[in-house]
């Protein structure tokens, strides 16, 4: 895998789940692989190879989580260094994305500048370089796990099961998770079982595709469950009719479409599939770490910055394109700003 940081910056003293059939995009061919039974005749991965490719993932995260905790932790490693690496996903608008000079931005990427900036302070270091890397729901824990990123800055759904594998800093955004759907497409976007027999995108190793899975299999709906790499791709998805629909989280699903050319030919679900809060992702099992990234975001909250990012994100006009997404704060998250939580149980945010 090629790695590339997008950007670099310094901080200094001076002025990013029962039957269900998937078609991943991800490269796979017989004749190059060599072996038979891994792909299909499409040159796409089959379910089994998918299901052991999951399962050695999540294999290597424990093993790196494991050989970070018996090492060096992360404050050690950025003071040695003396640099730190963020982790964004390039489409996710407003929360992390790229501005019109490819610079990672958005609401969750200025916290965590925000949160850089506090852990140069308290680890007293005169410049503090700032590397920016990449990634996708499907990398962003193994990336975060072996060192690659240190934070993960975009719009991670903190659940139980993450927490088995990585750790979250306080609540920041607390998502719905919704359909979204083409108005001319015939089904309701607050009806799941009206895309029986059709096929709906969403994000692969996403909390979305797995409660859209998870519908799907509970209900026996025989619903396609397409993996898409990002927002984008399953928006793109959408648009064309190769799919009759996604499963998003609403604050992506109102950037989107409010930046597609035709935002009147879509129409978004108000029925909740799932509550989905949000955090900055951090490495499992390094309690030094956590608590000064978590102590950096509750000084935020309490602050008033984080409200203040905010509104700048989600009701003020944003790069590139000066888009408004008029989206006001939640209930929900103005709870989780008052009273700051990292619990993954998402009973706690209703």
């Amino acid at each position: 895998m090629k790695l590339e940081f997008h950007q670099i910056g310094l901080l200094d003293d001076s002025p990013e789940h029962g039957a269900v059939r998937t078609e991943l995009s991800w490269g796979c061919s017989p004749t190059v692989d060599g072996v038979t039974g891994i792909c299909d005749k499409r040159g796409h991965m089959k379910a089994t190879m998918i299901k052991a490719l999951a399962a050695a993932t999540v294999a290597t995260v424990l093993l790196s989580s494991e050989a970070m905790a018996q090492g060096a932790g992360r404050l050690d490693k950025i003071r040695e260094s003396g640099s730190i690496t963020l982790g964004y996903p390039e489409t996710s608008v407003p929360f992390a994305y790229l501005d019109g000079n490819q610079k990672p931005i958005g609401y969750t990427v200025e916290i965590c500048e925000q949160v850089v900036q506090a852990i140069k302070t308290a680890l007293k270091l005169p410049k503090l370089e700032v590397r920016y890397n990449p990634i996708t729901s499907a990398t962003r824990i193994q990336l975060l796990a072996n060192g690659t990123i240190d934070l993960e800055c975009g719009n991670t759904t903190n659940n139980v099961e993450r927490h088995k594998l990585v750790a979250f800093a306080p609540t920041t955004f607390v998502a719905q998770v919704v359909l979204v759907a083409r108005k001319d497409g015939g089904v309701d976007v607050n009806d799941p079982a009206s895309f029986r027999g059709k096929a709906i995108a969403a994000q692969a190793g996403g909390q979305t595709f797995k409660v859209i899975t998870l519908i799907n299999a509970r209900e026996n709906l025989s619903i396609t469950v397409v993996p898409a790499k990002d927002t984008a791709e399953t928006f793109l998805l959408v648009s064309t009719g190769r799919v009759a629909g996604t499963a998003n989280d609403d604050g992506l699903a109102y950037a989107t479409v409010a930046s597609s050319r035709t935002p009147d030919d879509f129409l978004i679900g108000s029925k909740s599939l799932e509550t989905a809060p949000y955090g900055i992702v951090q490495p499992k099992d390094d309690p030094a770490f956590k608590k000064m990234v978590d102590d950096a975001v509750i000084d935020l909250m309490k602050s008033g910055q984080i409200a203040a990012l905010y509104d700048k994100y989600f009701n003020s006009p944003i790069p590139p394109h000066g888009l408004n997404l008029k989206f006001p704060m939640s209930a929900a998250l103005k709870r989780a700003l008052a009273n700051p939580t990292d619990s993954g149980d998402p009973a706690v945010y209703e």
